[in-house]
């Protein structure tokens, strides 16, 4: 990839294996430092990552001072701040007490990072369900410690197949700048999503007049087609090419190499393989005959657990990538193959391109990519925040030398 000529220096927080960073990186920046207290996750953040300082220590024992003093950053040097810190705990009826809550620790601890390094902007991610906490004002309460900062604000929620990811995904995310609020950025692509969850008007709302004006979406088939076919049981942690690509998409995420990463096809259960044969593409556990589901959702209505033991089409989008690549939570079975979804199809799905080696455990892979902001979505982001501060001329042109710890 072409080293862009102003590269801007980030900092990444609970950076999982660094979806976040994959992206920044793909629009210029350069990340020093990434901190998650899960190891394998941190062991393909630095495989992927070799430029940045890999630190997998509980981020509450981590002193920020230190951290700046090592990366030789002056306050208000750093470029961004990315990273999304769970926030679990929560009162509806006292909101006001969420910064106080033990649990919310690690939201503390972010804002630790802010108060330290003082940088130009940040990123804060998290789930769409953020809104509803306390009716909004728990999310109130997280921006107005922001401004106490002396931030500018802006908040929205984006749809990942509008930045041309074949998956159905929402993320919150909350843009902070010293210099006004940084635009989101505007849909590339034209899909829709139907959200489940009260969005606030936070969503972009695409018309029928958009279509003509942007790309169409990606869709299942244009992102995995051309990946190896496989029997369950079959593929390797390595393996290459055997078809050629089947789309634009396709041709970006593969590796110039001719090789992948983590194409693996898992061997079902007697019991869900015989239950796969039932379903069709775009179907679910609805077409299996009733005496061959699970005793539990023999008493399910219809209406329930949509997704469960679905089965994808290529015509259409992916679901939203789980943390584990089971039937039973999820679609994961392929349209046109008798098998579930191998780790390198669901990173494709997160748009993580297929140079991208994930280690640990096959179990662990699939939790450290359905934890990940795909990688196109945060690529626009980054953008966004590129554009704002050129505009304000905040653009550095010297990198600081950086001591690895």
């Amino acid at each position: 990839m072409r080293q862009h000529p102003n590269p801007l220096r980030t900092i990444d927080l609970f950076s999982g294996a660094g979806g976040i960073t994959e992206g920044f990186r793909q629009a210029g920046y350069e990340c020093l430092y990434g901190n998650d207290q899960m190891p394998e996750a941190m062991d393909t953040f630095q495989l992927n990552h070799p430029e940045a300082w890999p630190d997998c220590r509980n981020i509450e024992r981590v002193e920020p001072s230190e951290i700046r003093a090592k990366l030789n950053l002056r306050k208000g040097e750093l470029d961004v701040l990315v990273g999304g810190p769970p926030c679990q705990g929560f009162s509806i009826n006292a909101p006001d007490r969420f910064i106080s809550d033990p649990r919310n620790k690690l939201f503390k601890d972010y804002v630790r990072f802010l108060e330290e390094f003082e940088p130009k902007a940040f990123l804060f991610e998290n789930v769409p369900g953020l809104l509803s906490l306390g009716d909004g004002k728990v999310l109130d309460r997280i921006v107005s410690e922001f401004v106490r900062l002396d931030y500018h604000v802006s908040v929205k929620i984006l749809f990942a197949a509008h930045y041309g990811i074949p998956q159905e995904r929402w993320r919150l995310i909350v843009l902070g700048s010293r210099f006004g609020e940084i635009a989101p950025p505007e849909p590339t692509h034209y899909a829709k999503g139907r959200a489940n969850f009260r969005s606030a008007g936070l969503t972009f709302q695409l018309t029928e007049s958009d279509q003509a004006k942007l790309k169409p979406v990606v869709t299942v088939g244009e992102a995995i087609a051309d990946l190896p076919r496989l029997e369950m049981g079959e593929g390797a942690e390595t393996i290459g090419y055997t078809g050629r690509p089947v789309s634009e998409y396709s041709q970006r995420m593969r590796n110039p190499t001719g090789v992948t990463y983590n194409h693996y096809a898992a061997k079902l259960s007697k019991q869900n393989a015989e239950r796969m044969k039932y379903v069709a593409p775009g179907g679910s556990w609805r077409d299996i005959p009733h005496h061959l589901l699970p005793k539990g959702m023999q008493r399910a209505r219809k209406s329930d657990h949509t997704k469960r033991y679905g089965r994808l089409r290529n015509d259409g989008l992916a679901g939203t990538v789980l943390t584990k690549c089971d039937p039973h939570w999820g679609t994961v079975f392929l349209p046109d193959q008798n098998r579930s979804l191998t780790v390198r199809e669901a990173a494709r799905f997160q748009s993580f391109p297929d140079a991208y080696e994930f280690k640990g455990s096959r179990v662990s892979q699939y939790e450290q990519i359905g934890n990940a902001v795909p990688v196109l979505m945060a690529k626009a982001i980054a953008e966004s925040i590129r554009a704002h501060l050129e505009a304000h001329g905040c653009i550095k042109s010297e990198l600081p030398d950086v001591v690895n710890g």
